[in-house]
């Protein structure tokens, strides 16, 4: 009796420790390594945002960095509070973003992949190497940068883990400064998404220039 009730245990032993052990460094030690991610696939409204973070190669991290995980898996607070600690003691990192035209010019894939590329055309160095969360990737640079595609890597690597964050909370900023244009949607607290407030205020008050036209605006 004792050991099936160890046996069944250790599946949440094992998630214990991983929830709380600080993610990895690198996926290639000793290069200038990328992580990048993008917020805002999901949105029926508003830019894709993505980062890119290089985090230094050598020396000992803010303990802060222990915090950081998928920005999913964080509160608000906790976004912002790492935010700043990320800019000052990354190597480089760089946010960018692709419109609402482009994205339905393009489609929501193929404009989270560009919003990636242009994080990485404006880092201060160049990257030897970049991990990107998911399991899609368009060659970058050329010659192409050599890249790995990492499932859940925002909740394995501190790079990629990093750059959700700063993609998450320079998003979140600018969905907010769009809600004092258009206030009837809720993107203050939705962030565009397609919640049932949302959905009624396209019904009631129509769509914006910053509406995804491709998306599904009306649900049944």
């Amino acid at each position: 009796m004792k050991v099936r009730k160890v046996l069944f245990l250790r599946p949440l032993i094992r998630a214990f420790f991983c929830s709380t052990q600080m993610l990895l460094r690198a996926f290639i030690q000793g290069l200038l390594e990328a992580g990048c991610d993008e917020a805002g696939r999901g949105p029926l409204a508003g830019s894709v945002f993505a980062a890119a973070v290089i985090l230094p190669t050598e020396g000992v991290l803010n303990a802060a960095w222990e915090e950081l995980n998928d920005s999913k898996q964080l509160t608000d607070a906790a976004r912002y509070r790492l935010r700043p600690i990320i800019e000052a003691e990354a190597a480089a990192w760089a946010v960018a973003q692709v419109s609402v035209e482009e994205i339905d010019r393009i489609n929501i894939l193929q404009a989270s992949l560009l919003a990636m590329h242009r994080a990485l055309d404006t880092l201060t160095l160049r990257p030897e190497h970049i991990i990107v969360d998911g399991n899609r990737w368009k060659p970058y640079g050329f010659p192409a940068i050599e890249a790995h595609t990492v499932v859940k890597g925002d909740g394995k690597y501190l790079s990629i883990a990093a750059a959700s964050v700063l993609a998450k909370t320079y998003r979140d900023d600018y969905m907010k400064q769009l809600h004092q244009l258009y206030p009837v949607y809720g993107w203050e607290h939705n962030m565009g998404y397609p919640t049932q407030a949302h959905y009624q205020a396209i019904r009631e008050h129509g769509i914006t220039p910053y509406h995804r036209k491709t998306f599904k605006l009306y649900k049944p």
